[in-house]
């Protein structure tokens, strides 16, 4: 937007409203992980609100967030190296998390759409925590719009917690900030637990692991993704465009039952729309991209491994619980074979992972501090099933849930008032921008 103006008006730090317990927790090796040390950003609009009290919202969020702060104390601590050097701990000692109001001359309609450039909304998250082992583990920033409409952006520190968590948390942070439940009533109660997800035996390699090893870089595929422009996109399909992808690939269904080597029929089992959309996603992103035909291409998406584990970790446990699928092809492979070939590589991906294969990751992690290989890779991130479409701090349904960036990591997005609906939101090299849009819209 051309013209686009942020203007801070207060900084401050909210503690705990209530004495919390001052030590330091020990983060799990998942939690560890080198990849995942970064910001979560979150991007809230609400519709306008013309005859809105500022002054109250604003008081009733930074109570409620003090009255989160309690059982979720960790969020106001400080994330650091422990001293062992194998891994993360947080200082809990009150510190705060950072909240911000600043009024702005955009508008509701400027959300509508993908932004035009990847920072474009970035002022409405005013401090960016480079470095998650220096900086708070949570910000928040209250933008008033032009028209009346809301924006909030939401920084969290991924070494703490994961997607689920994180909506968990800011859904509890509403109900406490509109007086929906008190803190003896939240739902899920925030468990800590992270010991549940600690290594118990030395490192193995039975249990292979694709998304850690190396493949060879035919296309010097980093530097393009550094150097060429990257242009936002973000395209809605409705419960009828996954009805009909889920039709071409279960076109194929024979295919994909060969090459996967499952005996099961794909139409006892129907295609999921996660499995469908992601197929079809990372396909058209690979045609766009144009890469040699014998390059190695995956895509990895976080799976939740809450009730994959024995014992499965209990209701409320907000840390990392999950890890990488991997679905892994030549550029061939995944342009010559079908939609449902492709989602089947998919569904492979989310079958392996059990108990064991969740083991060995924590071991492979914590021992070797392995971390995914990025050459041909695309990342894929399920943000339209964590509940974030429900965070309601009186202002009403968020009308757009989304990033604070547009970036290289695909995100499946929800859709205002469409359950069964998904905005996918990827930053494309400009090269590839016009292929990609027209093979998504036209499977």
């Amino acid at each position: 937007m051309a013209g686009f103006v942020v203007d801070v008006k207060e900084v401050m730090l909210v503690t705990p409203e209530s004495p919390t317990p001052k030590h330091i927790l020990k983060l799990s090796s998942l939690d560890s992980q080198l990849f995942l040390r970064f910001t979560i950003e979150y991007l809230f609009i609400y519709p306008p609100h013309p005859n809105q009290d500022r002054g109250t919202v604003v008081e009733q969020m930074k109570a409620g967030l003090a009255r989160a702060l309690v059982p979720y104390y960790p969020f106001s601590g400080r994330v650091r190296q422990r001293s062992d050097g194998l891994g993360l701990e947080v200082v809990c000692h009150a510190q705060g998390a950072v909240f911000i109001e600043a009024e702005s001359n955009a508008s509701v309609c400027e959300f509508e759409r993908a932004p035009r450039r990847r920072n474009q909304w970035r002022k409405l998250l005013a401090i960016h925590v480079e470095d998650v082992l220096a900086g708070p583990a949570l910000i928040v920033q209250l933008t008033w719009l032009a028209d009346g409409a809301a924006a909030l952006a939401v920084g969290i520190s991924h070494c703490i917690c994961d997607g689920i968590g994180s909506g968990e948390f800011l859904n509890s942070w509403a109900e406490l900030a509109t007086g929906q439940r008190g803190l003896d009533e939240l739902q899920p109660e925030p468990v800590w637990d992270r010991h549940l997800l600690e290594p118990m035996q030395a490192p193995h390699n039975l249990i292979p692991h694709p998304e850690f090893e190396r493949v060879q870089d035919q296309c010097r595929f980093s530097t393009r993704l550094t150097k060429e422009p990257l242009v936002p996109t973000a395209i809605c399909f409705d419960r009828r465009h996954l009805v009909e992808l889920k039709k071409l690939a279960s076109a194929s269904e024979d295919e994909w039952v060969d090459s996967v080597g499952i005996p099961s029929r794909v139409s006892d089992f129907p295609y999921t729309s996660f499995e469908v959309l992601s197929a079809h996603v990372w396909r058209c992103w690979v045609r766009a991209m144009e890469l040699p035909e014998r390059q190695t291409v995956r895509l990895l998406f976080s799976i939740d491994i809450r009730r994959r584990v024995e014992p499965g970790l209990p209701e409320g446990y907000y840390g990392n619980g999950f890890v990488l699928g991997c679905a892994q092809a030549t550029v061939k492979e995944l342009d010559e074979n079908g939609l449902g070939w492709a989602a089947g590589l998919v569904r492979s991906a989310k079958e392996r992972v059990g108990d064991e294969y969740v083991r060995s990751v924590v071991e492979m992690v914590s021992e070797s501090r392995a971390s995914p290989d990025l050459v041909g890779v695309l990342i894929l991130s399920q943000w339209s099933r964590l509940g974030l479409e429900r965070v309601d701090f009186g202002l009403g349904k968020p009308l757009h849930v989304g990033p604070i960036c547009c970036d290289i990591y695909c995100l499946f997005l929800p859709v205002y008032k469409q359950r069964d609906a998904v905005k996918v939101m990827l930053a494309v090299p400009k090269s590839g921008i016009s292929k990609y849009e027209y093979w998504l819209r036209n499977p």
